[in-house]
């Protein structure tokens, strides 16, 4: 339909256009979709087979939706990505504050202009980028923000009484009619706000003022709420949860592959960075790894979640990290360091809450022992178990190693040494080069120095070896040479 061709009701009704309601609309959409086969939310990863399924039932039932999950869970992506399964384009009264459907108007002013035209009433065009409208819930929004109004500007003007409907301003939820229309954050919403949705919720009417309108509004209602919300600052009162068709829950990336994707998709990476910055696989899953070991850490308040916009930022600090080595170095090219995830602790501070224990060890402190027990976890993976007690008979694969360090009286690695002096100094641990030939003899090439500094950092997690972070870098030491200096 060539919907510059239609400019008139008249048109309209010989084009043969059926109008349907949104709901009915979102669902006939969404049918031809799954019968091709297609995806309808792409780019949420990780919700194939939970999320996406619920959802895509709450449609097909023409369900008002609330998502309910932790911050980061990618809630209102979801809800955004619902204008995809609506009509490219449908019509509207011309002039129509609430964008009356021709074929059902509900305001006066539409109705008026029909009685008065007929035919010839004029149509415009919604296009669904303009059908989504969202509002975040604090406590300061009033129900004449949401609803409407008696605007007495208007009522002077017009010279009308207050007893006309016209004096009437319509708040932000009529105006979305036959929209998306999404309230963040539902239970920061006053419980008297949250009433005056039940009856456009469930009947469909709303009230103004003392004017009781039948106004049938047709739309989507998306909700988006964090239990933590339930018990910190509000709750959704009782009956408009009742109303709400299907709440569904989100959740984290359940695999590390899957957080690697959302970040790698999500991170804002300037195209000099690719260009010039390798990134070993390693590295990428030790960045992911360290959200999970936040979600289970006993410093952390597992109530709050800990987001995915920690990994994606944390992603970015850690190229930014590479690239300042990189600018003071004058080297053409680099590839990341162990040392510079020290450069991803201000990404971490600022994205979990710490419970009383957690503030005793400071939130820095916090951050780099989620670093530690992350090298611990994926370690183990690709190396042999380093044991606290070995016994006597059998020699530790990683002996020759501590032996080296109790040989040499410190070992640095410096946050600014070039590529070159980085590798010699790595290159000086001579037992690394066995230990890495003979448990991962496939490792490419540009990831071997990053995997010397892991075996390095997992010997000071497994107290074989001890780290001392100072202002330049870092030094390792032989941990009984470390304890002797001490005294």
């Amino acid at each position: 339909m060539n919907t510059k061709d239609i400019q008139t009701l008249g048109q309209l009704k010989a084009a043969g256009y059926q109008s349907k309601s949104i709901k009915e609309e979102l669902r006939a959409n969404l049918v031809e979709k799954i019968k091709a086969g297609e995806t309808a939310f792409i780019g949420v990863h990780g919700y194939e087979n939970s999320v996406i399924p619920e959802l895509e039932r709450a449609i097909l039932s023409k369900h008002n939706i609330n998502l309910l999950g932790l911050r980061g869970q990618a809630k209102t992506r979801l809800a955004r990505l619902m204008t995809g399964l609506l009509d490219e384009f449908i019509p509207f009264v011309e002039g129509s504050e609430i964008n009356d459907d021709p074929f059902n108007p509900i305001s006066r002013y539409a109705n008026n202009l029909i009685r008065e035209k007929g035919d010839d009433t004029p149509i415009s065009w919604l296009h669904r980028d303009d059908r989504f409208f969202e509002k975040l819930a604090t406590p300061d929004v009033t129900v004449a923000d949401l609803i409407g109004d008696v605007d007495p500007i208007k009522a002077a003007n017009l010279k009308l009484s207050y007893a006309d409907d016209r004096v009437i301003h319509f708040g932000m939820i009529p105006r979305a009619n036959r929209c998306i229309f999404v309230i963040n954050e539902l239970p920061d919403l006053q419980a008297r706000i949250q009433v005056a949705l039940f009856n456009i919720l469930q009947e469909g009417d709303i009230q103004i003022r003392g004017f009781k309108l039948r106004m049938s509004l047709d739309m989507q209602f998306v909700f988006t709420a964090n239990p933590e919300d339930y018990t910190n600052r509000g709750s959704i009162v009782t009956p408009l949860k009742d109303r709400i068709g299907s709440q569904i829950l989100t959740h984290y990336p359940e695999d590390v592959a899957t957080a690697k994707v959302i970040t790698e998709q999500e991170a804002k990476v300037n195209l000099d960075q690719n260009d010039t910055i390798y990134v070993p696989e390693l590295a990428k899953d030790l960045l992911e790894q360290i959200s999970f070991e936040a979600r289970e850490s006993e410093y952390i308040d597992a109530k709050s979640g800990v987001s995915a916009r920690l990994s994606i930022t944390a992603y970015e600090n850690l190229l930014s990290a590479a690239e300042r080595r990189l600018l003071i170095s004058g080297d053409s090219k680099t590839a990341i360091r162990l040392g510079d995830f020290v450069g991803v602790i201000p990404s971490i501070t600022g994205k979990v809450e710490l419970v009383y224990e957690g503030e005793q060890e400071g939130a820095a402190g916090v951050a780099m022992s989620l670093i530690e027990a992350s090298v611990k976890t994926l370690f183990v993976n690709l190396f042999p178990e380093i044991k606290k007690l070995e016994r006597q008979d059998i020699e530790s694969p990683y002996q020759s190693i501590i032996d080296w360090f109790f040989e040499e009286n410190g070992f640095e690695l410096l946050d600014d040494f070039d590529d070159e002096e980085y590798k010699g100094q790595l290159d000086a641990i001579k037992p690394l080069d066995t230990l890495i030939k003979k448990y991962q003899p496939e490792v490419k090439t540009e990831d071997a120095y990053f995997l010397k500094e892991f075996v390095l950092w997992a010997l000071v997690s497994y107290d074989k070896l001890s780290k001392f972070r100072f202002t330049q870098g870092i030094q390792f030491k032989d941990i009984y040479g470390s304890y002797i200096s001490g005294l």
